[in-house]
């Protein structure tokens, strides 16, 4: 039996077929998105250099992400500033929204911050609003009765 995990924005990697259930965004838009998004709540502004520093990536990388989720639709530029634009403030809350969710999920498991974080990381990408929006609520109900 050969099981394929999907998701990303449908290239082949490694050999495998990976595309996202219902998401137009591949991961990496969306973890930049998520980066903004992060990066306007702490320090009130975002720049290119502040978006590098935090994934660790180069700059050039940076400017060539910026220039498609602008051509997208995510975001705006203005001067230095890196605004979302509606559409990427959904895109990045609801990602950053699957993000925290998982995380604590698995924490309250059991599973160490450290790998909590990094499978969340994998999670929030793959999984579809419907099923991501069902577990949530079955989750909040068993949290509440506790």
């Amino acid at each position: 039996m050969l099981l394929i995990l999907r998701w990303g924005n449908g290239k082949q990697r490694r050999g495998k077929e990976v595309r996202m259930a219902d998401h137009e965004l591949g991961k990496s838009s969306e973890d930049y998105l998520e980066s903004i998004l992060i990066i306007i709540r702490e320090k009130g502004a975002c720049r290119a250099t502040d978006i590098a520093e935090q994934m660790n990536f180069s700059k050039p990388s940076v400017s060539v992400a910026l220039k498609k989720l602008e051509e997208e639709g995510y975001i705006e530029r203005d001067g230095w500033r890196i605004l979302l634009t509606e559409a990427g403030k959904k895109a990045a809350g609801q990602t950053l929204q699957k993000h925290e969710f998982f995380r604590a999920l698995f924490e309250e498991i059991g599973i160490e911050a450290e790998q909590a974080e990094k499978e969340a990381c994998l999670v929030e990408h793959v999984i579809s609003d419907d099923s991501f929006r069902k577990m949530r609520a079955r989750w909040g109900k068993r949290q509440k009765a506790e």
